[in-house]
């Protein structure tokens, strides 16, 4: 039975479990602490202070979000002591943060800003140290971008690269006036293992940790009379975009994002879900074809389980932390890549456009893709096959700047030819959706009948559990792959790299025999990736998916297989899956990476 414990914050009595923080019970009865080091989904530090509060009776300030309820204790999270000293805390952060906010790339989303709103006023506080620092901003790669002069060393991006991740890209370097966040022996990120993921940037408070952002490149092109812009949409930026105008997460918002799209200039407004469907075709053709091998020719040198490639920060994960098994990836480019390399090709053939004058651009929920797009494998079209990658959060930003009213926009469709998408390619979004996307195909492909499951909804790698598995057995295949008769297809679904890296040393130790694995990089899968819209918990990610599997069930095809422009596209141009012009511009290979 659970011990309860009574105490009164700011005269309001309230009941709470044994081990609740001050800061946890108080939001319980919706009094607002303030934080700056807190993160639901991170561990308690303590750094900051922010979060003092007063106990009567003590005559210390106590940390609301490390200090455990006990009973009996009265608090007060507002008193007078507590608010100067709040003040002088924000003071002495501010007297070493570049306050140039109006240039921020943060500024109105700023945690220390907010705060500094409601405790400074007219008050000069302390000496402005930032002109005696020797501030450097530096992009440590082609996705994240880092201002020593906005850091407040809060340690939340250490902790989420440490904790959630198990990377440890980032360390604290140097003690008291020279401390500041770095990597190991202060390298470029794209020399250690980081993995572009940008969970550290979705967790800075300030504005330390961003992007690398690509916006003005991309409204050069559009302002280029010479130059035709495409533009395709990831699946999880549908279902939060709208959280950057006011709507809740989960908010559905397809339709006004195409019409945004079309109103700020582009020339063609197309889906990733479409090569998302294209990416099942030929993963799905390559899982068949390893296990025909396997099975059915006694290959022994084929290599099982089976990875899924997406998730590009997964991929340099394995480069750096087990370059042993690259070739238990999938070799089909994640469906951003693939939708580039047809951009410049199959898209340039159709429309009758020269591919030298095609941008091709791509928004997504992923902070991994602008580092993939620049990856120097990258060029199966004769071009860099992705020119620029804004995330969700950046798209709002370009909105915004352009005037729209996001809100009042009517709801428009994707263009035609690589515009169309099935509910396999939307769920791709979530963790799990890959698996099931695939598993909807595969299974179908083999035994000429539906996925035994109800309304296709393949529930056993659904869900934001750490780690699942789920296994099909095949019985009465199609007399091609009567070798799979009775074979029971073994599956696992990760996400965030630590459980990965749990997953990967059960394979290494050969504690498990799964025969097709998906991870993905960020919690939650991409609705929960590092260009998202800020903030994000579990709550919020948990809604996010909601939306996906939604408007997947709102889609009249739900099956990649099905798809119209994907046949479309096989038969006028790519052939077969795995054939060889599948095998030039939609497939890849990986890089063998130290550690550090």
């Amino acid at each position: 039975m659970t011990t309860k414990v009574n105490c009164k914050i700011d005269n309001i009595s309230v009941s709470v479990e044994q081990g609740t923080t001050i800061l946890e019970a108080a939001k319980k009865i919706n009094i607002k602490v303030p934080t700056l080091c807190y993160h639901e989904d991170l561990c308690v530090a303590g750094n900051c202070r922010v979060c003092i509060v007063e106990q009567v009776g003590t005559d210390r300030l106590l940390p609301s979000c490390a200090t455990p309820v006990a009973e009996g204790m009265e608090i007060i999270t507002n008193s007078l002591r507590v608010r100067n000293a709040r003040k002088r805390i924000i003071e002495l952060l501010i007297s070493e943060h570049n306050a140039d906010c109006t240039k921020c790339f943060k500024n109105t989303k700023c945690e220390l800003q907010s705060l500094a709103s409601e405790y400074i006023f007219n008050d000069e506080g302390f000496i402005n140290l930032v002109p005696y620092k020797n501030y450097k901003e530096v992009h440590l790669s082609p996705s994240i971008s880092k201002d020593d002069s906005k850091c407040i060393r809060c340690q939340r991006c250490v902790r989420t690269c440490s904790e959630l991740q198990d990377i440890s890209a980032l360390t604290v370097a140097y003690k008291g006036a020279n401390m500041k966040i770095s990597t190991f022996f202060e390298k470029p990120m794209y020399e250690v293992v980081c993995t572009n993921c940008g969970q550290c940037v979705n967790r800075c408070p300030t504005g330390a940790l961003v992007e690398r952002s690509y916006i003005d490149q991309v409204w050069d092109a559009i302002y280029d009379s010479k130059k035709h812009v495409v533009v395709q949409t990831a699946p999880a930026v549908r279902i939060a975009l709208g959280e950057s105008f006011g709507l809740p997460p989960g908010a559905i918002v397809t339709g006004q994002m195409v019409a945004a799209l079309k109103r700020l200039g582009f020339d063609s407004v197309l889906d990733t879900d479409f090569s998302a469907d294209l990416t099942i075709m030929e993963e799905g053709a390559e899982l068949l074809n390893r296990l025909r091998m396997s099975l059915k020719e006694n290959d022994t040198t084929v290599r099982f389980p089976m990875a899924t490639s997406c998730s590009p920060g997964w991929v340099k994960f394995m480069e750096h932390a087990y370059p042993e098994y690259l070739d238990n990836l999938s070799s089909a480019k994640s469906p951003q890549q693939m939708f580039g390399a047809l951009a410049k090709t199959y898209y340039a053939r159709k429309r009758n456009i020269d591919p030298k004058n095609i941008v091709s651009v791509s928004v997504m929920p992923c902070t991994a893709k602008k580092y993939e797009a620049n990856r120097p494998e990258m060029h199966a079209s004769g071009y860099k096959d992705v020119d620029y990658v804004v995330t969700t959060r950046e798209l709002a930003m370009m909105i915004k700047q352009a005037g729209i009213d996001f809100l009042a926009l009517p709801e428009d469709d994707y263009d035609s030819l690589m515009g169309e998408s099935s509910g396999a390619g939307v769920i791709f979004g979530a963790t799990g959706g890959v698996m099931e996307a695939a598993l909807r195909t595969v299974y179908e492909l083999v035994t000429g009948r539906e996925v035994p499951f109800e309304h296709l909804n393949i529930l056993p790698v659904r869900g934001m559990e750490s780690v699942k598995e789920a296994s099909i057995v095949i019985n009465n295949p199609l007399p091609e792959w009567d070798f799979l008769d009775g074979v029971e297809l073994k599956t696992c679904v990760a996400h965030g790299l630590s459980n990965a890296k749990m997953i990967m040393e059960k394979v290494k130790r050969g504690e498990v025999n799964y025969h097709f694995i998906e991870v993905m990089a960020c919690p939650g899968g991409c609705i929960g990736g590092g260009g998202q819209p800020i903030p994000t918990n579990y709550v919020i990610r948990k809604k996010r998916t909601d939306a996906i599997y939604s408007e997947d069930e709102g889609k009249p095809i739900r099956k990649s297989h099905e798809n119209p422009e994907i046949k479309m596209v096989y038969d006028d141009f790519l052939k077969e899956p795995l054939g060889h012009k599948s095998h030039k511009l939609l497939h890849t290979h990986y890089t063998p990476r130290n550690r550090y």
